[in-house]
């Protein structure tokens, strides 16, 4: 009998889930949300538990895997690919904490959902006990479905910023049960409408040091998953862009072969050479962004294996890949729409929707075009060091 692989499940378990995320679309555009149902279908396949350890029950998938399944996910649709990014992210942010803290939030399983803003919203006020928090944060993906929620804070004594690292304000990362956060209606956005990112608040109230933690720590937890987070980061957001983009072509290539023809044109799209012309130099793009992708995240699984990931260049190699990809992947989703036809324009349209969404996409700070001012001190740098 074959060993079972927790990463091909996962993809047939998707595949599988397919039909039913196309035919639903709509609705999660309309709802601005995932459906619970659908959420569980994907608790069920295994995407909050895709990152966390086998010690509490998690799959621990190698890095590259877990983008795959990210990447099946954006394909389908935007909204629950970003939804599969959180997920991730979410694991990996929160192995950053304490063991009392971590066992608490796992103490159901390792299909804990969780969700948060990495934006400095809240304060936490040094007191008695633990630390005065209020605050309001954005961005909040997921926040719906979520069992556990957390907000980046300014630490504060007497309502003065407490001095970090290189000078800058201390951050520390509060976690809390999703019941104690209220959540704002506030996700009227132009793409990625059902990802459900609204505004999510804490009244000021007293909150145990033990429900804090930080992202500078040591690793809590061992492998090479848990030795580094801010390098894994924009590679999860490379993979949603690819995966994104395969969708768009995908959809292009459906409406081909309905046979349309567009007013005036002489001949159906896929008999166009103009269309033709157009579709060649897409899939060039895309797959030039789809070797990319793969190549930057081999390369930082290495030094995860190899124990050198923990490294700021790497941070600017994937914040490199991350805006590279990002900025492709969203000219082939403006190529696609143009190629559709007026046809395109229509909310009943998938490609609208992807153009929407990549677009959305596109404004995180981990693929602004300010990156590349890094990537080109890193570059002269370097050539400085193979000079001398």
């Amino acid at each position: 009998m074959p060993l079972r692989d927790p990463h091909q499940e996962m993809l047939a378990g998707i595949r599988d889930l397919a039909p039913e995320i196309t035919a639903r679309a709509a609705e999660i555009e309309v709802g601005r949300r995932v459906p619970r149902d659908i959420v569980e279908r994907l608790r069920s396949i295994g995407i909050f538990r895709m990152f966390v350890p086998r010690s509490h029950g998690g799959l621990e998938l190698d890095f590259p895997d877990g983008l795959e399944v990210i990447k099946a996910l954006a394909r389908l649709d935007g909204s629950i690919g970003w939804i599969s990014v959180v997920a991730g992210a979410s694991s990996l942010f929160v192995a950053a904490s304490r063991p009392e803290l971590y066992n608490r939030i796992y103490k159901n399983g390792p299909d804990t959902a969780m969700c948060g803003s990495s934006q400095p919203g809240g304060t936490a006020e040094r007191v008695a006990g633990g630390y005065r928090v209020k605050g309001r944060w954005p961005f909040a993906s997921g926040c719906t479905h979520a069992d556990w929620i957390g907000g980046f804070c300014i630490v504060t004594e007497n309502s003065k910023p407490v001095p970090g690292a290189q000078g800058k304000p201390l951050v520390r990362v509060v976690a809390l049960p999703a019941y104690e956060w209220e959540i704002e209606d506030t996700w009227h956005a132009a793409g990625l409408k059902g990802t459900g990112s609204h505004h999510v608040t804490l009244r000021e109230r007293l909150v145990p040091e033990d429900d804090f933690f930080d992202l500078d720590t040591p690793p809590q937890q061992p492998g090479p998953l848990y030795q580094a987070l801010r390098q894994w980061l924009p590679l999860m957001h490379g993979a949603f862009t690819v995966g994104m983009a395969e969708g768009t072509v995908d959809e292009l290539l459906a409406l081909a072969h309905t046979g349309r023809q567009q007013l005036y044109a002489a001949t159906a799209m896929r008999e166009s050479e103009t269309f033709q012309y157009d579709l060649g130099r897409i899939s060039a793009n895309l797959a030039a962004a789809r070797a990319f992708q793969e190549v930057q995240a081999a390369s930082h699984w290495r030094h995860a294996l190899a124990g050198t990931l923990n490294d700021e260049d790497l941070v600017i190699e994937g914040a490199r890949s991350a805006t590279w990809l990002a900025t492709t992947c969203v000219g082939i989703a403006d190529a696609c729409f143009a190629l559709a036809g007026s046809g395109a324009v229509y909310d009943s349209s998938p490609l609208q929707r992807r153009l929407r969404d990549l677009h959305v996409a596109a404004q995180h700070a981990h693929a602004q075009q300010r990156q590349y001012v890094d990537v080109g001190k890193l570059a002269l740098r370097r050539s400085a060091d193979r000079a001398g």
